[in-house]
This record gives structure tokens, C-alpha cells and sequence, in this order.
């Protein structure tokens, strides 16, 4: 544990559950398992979910609810639409843990145990997980496609999107070292194959043969916005640090990730974890445990969902 930086907030605690509901983390665990074993590409999108829960205003579950008359959710904002999977995986966890401890266990944490889970289970690190978070009331479409990340932006955006969530330089380049994992739809990084920046030409940071590859993927026409390639091509389905590799080689498929080599300091980081596997998990695992701390909700605040997707109202 002394690799972990202290708890963000007294409030939440590794142990939270364990009188409430112990057998809470072999729920998770075997709901994952499950999901998993049905569809592979799950574990990135569980990592996914839970990264895009906690940018957006905190890790607060928030990214789960589904519009209302109230309010526009961020199921459809722009980063989410047609490509944030995993909802029915948690909403499935959820009603396991609540049969077992009702109104006890927050769709926050579900998550955050789940991202977990699908890491470990695609051989990637442990990391210890806090808990005690609460879930919002409410969600907001503006919010999400303000505060995500995306494939299109500039390094120096994305950094300071990480900063405003009090994450540093390392945690972009080792957070971003998740795309070992899944795949992207091809309008991510079409611009990259066929009229990069308006030159008509590819990216020329992008390896020749692997645009002639993706270009078989992802031909020039909108029918093909939605087809999928793999983020990590080596090791599609392998939590490791052959994303840095991938990089080192001209071979990252999304702009935003390969822009990491184009800074000095983010290169020297990309360098280091393409050697040094064991350090790259050791330091992912301690960046996950700073996101799964961001903003969250406690004490009084909030509440416990009892479906993951709506809001308890009282009448």
C-alpha cells in the first residue's frame, strides 16, 4: 500500500463495505468475469466508463443515468454517443448486489471496482480502491463534452483538462497507456489516412504500413466512421506496455496518443515505460487510485441508487 498516495478524501475507506456487504468485490468480480467471457472488448470499455465518470464532475456514477425531462445525461454527449459501452454490465452487477445488500452499495463504486476487475482479468495490475462514494442526481450533456478528452485535441488541452481534475504530466502519458486496450471507430483517426491537417496526404508520423493497412480498415467513405480497429494491435486484448512500444515506432493509432512523442518530457515518459513493463504498472495502478478520487460524493451527499440508469425519487 505505501506506493499509493494517502486517500484524497477521509471519507472514503478500503473497508466501507465490509460489515454491509462482504461479499461485495466477488460480485464485481464474478459479474465482470462473465461479461468478459461473453465479449472480450468489455474490459476497455468498463476502463473506459469508469475514466469518463470521473472526468465529468467527479466519480459520481453520473455517466450512467439516462436522460430525464430534467436533464440531458452524458450517455449522448459527443464522447459518449454510439461508442460508451459497458451500462448493462453495471445495471447487471447492480441488481446482484442488491438482492444481496439493498440500498447499500453505490453505482460509483460498482464502477470503480469493475474498471478494476477488467484490468486484472486482462493481466494488468492490481490497484487498492477506496470506497464510500455516493451517487449523483443528475448529469449534464454540456458538462461531458466540455471536460472529456478527445482524439482531435491538442496535447496541451488534454494536459490541462487532466490538471483541472488535479492530475499531472505522468498521469496523462500513463493513463493514456489504457488504449492497450479496445478499439476505436475509424472517424477517430480517419483524418490521419487520406487529407491530414488539408494536405491531402496521410499523417507522415503515422508508419507507412500501417496506413495502408487502416486504409483497407477504414476506406474514405462515411460508411465506414463506425468499423473498428484496434488501439493496441500487438496485444488487442493484453493489459501491458506495448501501447509505448506502439508509439516508439510511429505506430499509435489515435493523434492524440501519438502527439505524446512530440513533447520532450512525455517522449522521455514514453521511452521509459516501453523498457520498464513493471514500472509502467506500478505507476498506472497509482494513477488510477488519484482518478477514482476526483470529486466524489460522500457522507449525505448524493444517494444510493437503486437502479444505476435513474434517480430514486421520493414521493
Amino acid at each position: 500500500m505505501f506506493l499509493f498516495e494517502p486517500l484524497a478524501n477521509g471519507q472514503l475507506d478500503y473497508n466501507f463495505y465490509d460489515d454491509l456487504c462482504p461479499n461485495l468485490p466477488m460480485m464485481v468480480r464474478w459479474g465482470v468475469w462473465a461479461a468478459l467471457r461473453n465479449d472480450t472488448r468489455m474490459a476497455a470499455s468498463l476502463l473506459r466508463l469508469h475514466f469518463h465518470d470521473c472526468f465529468v464532475n467527479g466519480c459520481d456514477g453520473s455517466v450512467l443515468l439516462d436522460d430525464t425531462p430534467n436533464f440531458k445525461g452524458e450517455k449522448n454527449a459527443l464522447p459518449n454517443r454510439n461508442s460508451a459501452r459497458g451500462f448493462e454490465v453495471i445495471e447487471s452487477i447492480k441488481a446482484d448486489v442488491e438482492r444481496a445488500c439493498p440500498s447499500i452499495v453505490s453505482c460509483a463504486d460498482i464502477l470503480a471496482l469493475a474498471a478494476r476487475e477488467a484490468v486484472i482479468l486482462s493481466e494488468g495490475p492490481f490497484w487498492p480502491v477506496s470506497l464510500g462514494r455516493r451517487d449523483a442526481l443528475t448529469a449534464s450533456t454540456k458538462a461531458a463534452n466540455e471536460q472529456l478528452p478527445t482524439p482531435f485535441e491538442s496535447l496541451d488541452n488534454i494536459v490541462a483538462k487532466f490538471a483541472s481534475n488535479g492530475l499531472d504530466l505522468r498521469d496523462v502519458v500513463v493513463l493514456s497507456g489504457a488504449h492497450t486496450l479496445g478499439y476505436a471507430q475509424c472517424f477517430t483517426f480517419k483524418r490521419r489516412l487520406f487529407d491530414f491537417k488539408g494536405s491531402g496526404k496521410p499523417d507522415p508520423l503515422l508508419d507507412a504500413s500501417m496506413v495502408a493497412s487502416l486504409q483497407g480498415t477504414c476506406p474514405n467513405v462515411d460508411e465506414s466512421n463506425s468499423k473498428l480497429a484496434p488501439l493496441d494491435v500487438q496485444t488487442v486484448y493484453k493489459f501491458d506496455n506495448a501501447y509505448y512500444k506502439n508509439l516508439m515506432t510511429n505506430t499509435g493509432l489515435l493523434e492524440s496518443d501519438q502527439a505524446l512523442m512530440g513533447n520532450p518530457k512525455t517522449a522521455e515518459m514514453v521511452n521509459f515505460y516501453s523498457t520498464y513493463p513493471y514500472l509502467y504498472s506500478r505507476d498506472f495502478a497509482a494513477s488510477m487510485v488519484k482518478l477514482g478520487n476526483i470529486g466524489v460524493l460522500t457522507g449525505q451527499d448524493g444517494q444510493i441508487r437503486k437502479k444505476c440508469g435513474s434517480v430514486n425519487y421520493y414521493y
